[in-house]
């Protein structure tokens, strides 16, 4: 099965989107990029994460044309495809419509530094004016929004995030909901104390090291 270690991995973090309750039904999406083949692995449309099989996951070339899977691709495959396009530092994409990133999306707030978690994402969080579900205009807006960044929330939709892998884009996802409901509930009771230039930059350094294992010896 062409790409089926992404199929499969996919499968299991649409499961996630629920579980972990980043989205509810059947919405979000998911999709991983293989620049070796220069195809991208992308959950289908509106079928029901607990019965996926990884079959069900449809394989796309960057430009929106199916080449392997019967059935039909997530609506927003442009809004993945632009990012395989465009950033070679972005291999997988996760669309969550959760609780806090969707009501401050509908605020059109974007998320600004009151906690250092948001530099899993970078230095704050954009969000972009509302356009339609699966148009190019989205997946321009996300893209322009998301610049130099690896979160942007949608206007009056939700959260979209980014990553080399997708274990890394889920993660930001998670992150950045957390950081939509700190920022929403410090804006409830008051204004929030945001993170100076000076305290975002050595976090964004020791975010670009967090993580990283020196490789065991033989």
């Amino acid at each position: 099965m062409l790409m089926e270690q992404e199929r499969t991995e996919i499968v299991e973090y649409l499961k996630m989107l629920i579980t972990h309750g980043l989205t509810k039904g059947t919405g979000g999406n998911i999709s991983v990029y293989s620049p070796e083949l220069k195809l991208m692995a992308i959950s289908p449309s509106g079928m029901d994460y607990f019965k996926l099989m990884p079959e069900d996951i449809v394989i796309m070339d960057p430009e929106g044309n199916v080449v392997d899977g019967k059935r039909k691709p997530s609506s927003e495959y442009e809004m993945h495809g632009i990012f395989y396009r465009e950033r070679t530092d972005i291999l997988s994409v996760v669309h969550a419509h959760s609780p806090y990133a969707s009501i401050l999306a509908c605020l059109n707030w974007g998320i600004e530094p009151c906690s250092y978690l948001i530099g899993s994402a970078g230095r704050n969080v954009r969000c972009t004016k509302y356009e339609t579900f699966g148009t190019e205009e989205l997946a321009q807006s996300a893209l322009e929004g998301m610049k130099d960044r690896y979160a942007v929330l949608l206007g009056n939709h939700g959260l979209l995030a980014g990553g080399l892998d997708l274990p890394t884009a889920f993660d930001t996802a998670e992150e950045i909901e957390f950081c939509a409901e700190i920022y929403y509930k410090c804006k409830a009771v008051g204004e929030p104390v945001l993170l100076n230039k000076e305290q975002m930059d050595v976090i964004i350094e020791k975010f670009a090291a967090y993580g990283v294992q020196p490789e065991a010896e033989e």
